[in-house]
């Protein structure tokens, strides 16, 4: 139904508004008892699905990666559809509007997107108001930066994030790989990215301390485009500073090999969907084997199918995460994930 009679529409219609009219779709029909149906037509319920990683038990491997749901507004009604987890953000200290409009395009041929959205949000504390709820999902929070603070006072936002968001999120997640921030990946070299994570963790050590040993999980989201050497330096970071486990991947800059105009693939931005898929996987395979699988992987990029979804786990990925792939195959896609995971016993 939503690829044959759903998506037609809605690809009809300017993405970003596709966007709001969906969650507004999604709110109504939850509010007038169809979180149950969703639940029944999407949620594989098996314990064999269950993972434990990084201290926490997840129902099921498959989460909403992050940019989906940034404000923290649709976190409960989205598990409906059979996730997992939900990652909300990316999140800043204070509100701001993100890029210029237009700033999301869909390249249909290539089942991507292009997206420069800038971390648009209503900032940290709005989003915390809604987090006080009762959650029926894992959520991982999703913090950023500013884009009027300057990299040598980055850490304060994280920071602010971290403070604002601790008692609210099952894990962090600091994302200095967005390509949509002037200068932001530049918080990726070594230096800079090992004072950050280590601030932070000493910061989660003391909440940990006063939370009766609870403890927040903080993890690494990572561009796709770092080469070898950068990949290796942040197996490095990741021994050193402790942290909990690395996100592979963001979206990229690069525009090799697809199928749509000109016109589209020149748009400036993230690039995500299928054409990220094998370098993503690249990223988590090459992480796995070059550190031992020291550490949990969070596999994204290009799932657009079960295959796809069950590679990543073959690579080395512990969990996986998906969000263009929602938007082209819909919700039954998750369905189709766990099934494919119980068949295979992976």
């Amino acid at each position: 139904m939503y690829k044959f009679l759903i998506r037609p529409l809605f690809f009809l219609l300017d993405p970003e508004r596709v966007h709001y009219i969906s969650f507004k779709l999604i709110k109504f029909f939850s509010k007038i008892g169809m979180s149950g149906v969703f639940r029944l037509l999407f949620v594989v319920k098996d314990k064999r699905l269950e993972r434990e990683v990084f201290g926490l038990k997840f129902e099921n491997p498959v989460g909403l990666a992050a940019g989906f749901d940034k404000n923290a507004v649709l976190y409960n009604e989205l598990s409906n559809f059979g996730f997992g987890f939900v990652e909300i953000g990316t999140l800043t200290p204070k509100p701001q509007e993100g890029n210029p409009k237009k700033r999301l395009f869909r390249l249909k041929a290539d089942k991507a997107i292009i997206n420069r959205m800038g971390f648009n949000n209503n900032g940290v504390f709005e989003a915390v108001e809604r987090l006080k709820k009762e959650h029926k999902v894992l959520i991982g929070g999703n913090i950023g930066k500013n884009k009027v603070t300057p990299n040598k006072d980055a850490i304060k936002d994280y920071l602010v994030c971290f403070d604002a968001l601790f008692d609210h999120v099952d894990y962090f997640v600091v994302n200095v790989s967005s390509p949509n921030t002037p200068g932001l990946r530049e918080l990726q070299d070594k230096e800079p990215l090992t004072a950050l994570l280590k601030e932070l963790k000493i910061h989660s050590q003391k909440y940990t301390e006063k939370r009766n040993g609870v403890n927040k999980p903080i993890l690494l989201k990572i561009a796709p485009d770092l080469s070898d050497s950068q990949l290796l330096d942040i197996i490095s970071i990741v021994a050193s500073t402790k942290i909990d486990g690395v996100i592979a991947t963001n979206t990229t800059i690069e525009r090799k090999n697809l199928k749509s105009s000109l016109v589209d693939t020149e748009e400036k931005g993230g690039l995500s969907g299928k054409p990220l898929k094998n370098r993503s996987t690249e990223v988590i395979r090459f992480l796995a084997e070059k550190s031992n699988k020291a550490f949990p992987i969070i596999g994204v990029g290009g799932i657009n199918s079960a295959e796809d979804a069950i590679e990543k786990l073959k690579a080395g990925a512990d969990l996986i995460q998906i969000w263009t792939g929602f938007v082209y195959e819909g919700p039954a896609l998750v369905k189709k994930i766990n099934k494919a995971i119980l068949e295979q016993n992976i």
